[in-house]
């Protein structure tokens, strides 16, 4: 009789989470869109386009700490309670996520706490826009743990390692753009006297060659995984920082005028 009790309430759970996880899911691709048009028009109030009026802030280092953190957390909380969580392909699959995250989560804002100089130019982080990134992590990390840990099908999946393979390179050379782009900015800004225009590398192409190197960070978790989970993160990406590049390039074109250099993008080379 226990048995069959908890046999019962572990299918019970299980159809929980599978109408968590896709309920989770298709709100991706829903507020996707709106969240891509209201960007063109409003962008968050942080870093260039600080603005009063968002409530109280925090210093920008603890706020991508704070909520970036769950990526971290709530995925390695996850992650054993999935049914492939022995699995090596599972296990190597979600090591370039908890990668890209434990930098932006510890060194990026590490980084930035340590640039004195930095600390003393930056306006604060609103917490409104903190909390609205932490529950949209929340959300994310959820929907890539339990899908490589459990939703995913290794054993029929003959092309996993292809995949795999191509995506990690995609992904490899977007994170090292966007880790680079990230240092530069965080260095020159570090330097005082106000934003000054990047120079060098991929700055001499597009605006914002960081928000560039994410995508495409993302398109290659999206081959990786070969999901919809994977595709819904990145097109949530391209709705979020797409957008923010274009309002980053305007602004930069605004300050600095006929200094700006007029062949650069905003984001894609030689395309936007």
């Amino acid at each position: 009789m226990q048995v069959h009790i908890h046999s019962t309430q572990t299918k019970a759970n299980m159809a929980l989470d599978e109408n968590l996880f896709h309920y989770i899911l298709i709100s991706f691709f829903f507020i996707g869109p709106p969240i891509f048009i209201s960007l063109r028009f409003l962008q968050a109030p942080y870093g260039k386009h600080h603005r009063q009026g968002w409530g109280p802030v925090i210093p920008p280092p603890l706020a991508w700490f704070l909520m970036e953190s769950p990526t971290l957390w709530l995925t390695l909380l996850l992650f054993p309670s999935g049914q492939h969580r022995s699995n090596p392909k599972a296990v190597i699959l979600i090591s370039p996520f908890l990668l890209h995250y434990f930098h932006r989560t510890v060194i990026y804002p590490l980084r930035m706490h340590l640039k004195t100089s930095y600390r003393k130019t930056t306006s604060g982080f609103p917490v409104s826009i903190a909390l609205m990134a932490f529950t949209f992590n929340l959300m994310n990390s959820y929907l890539q743990a339990r899908w490589v840990s459990q939703y995913a099908d290794y054993e029929t999946d003959r092309w996993f390692w292809w995949r795999f393979s191509g995506g990690l390179a995609v992904f490899v050379s977007g994170m090292v753009l966007n880790v680079q782009s990230d240092r530069a900015l965080v260095a020159l800004k570090g330097e005082g006297g106000g934003y000054k225009i990047p120079r060098g590398g991929w700055f001499e192409l597009v605006s914002c060659p960081n928000y560039f190197g994410e995508v495409v960070e993302w398109l290659g978790w999206a081959l990786m995984t070969w999901s919809w989970t994977g595709f819904g993160f990145f097109l949530h990406t391209c709705a979020n920082l797409v957008p923010r590049a274009r309002a980053n390039h305007t602004w930069y074109l605004e300050k600095f005028g006929e200094d700006y250099p007029k062949s650069r993008k905003a984001v894609i080379p030689f395309v936007y």
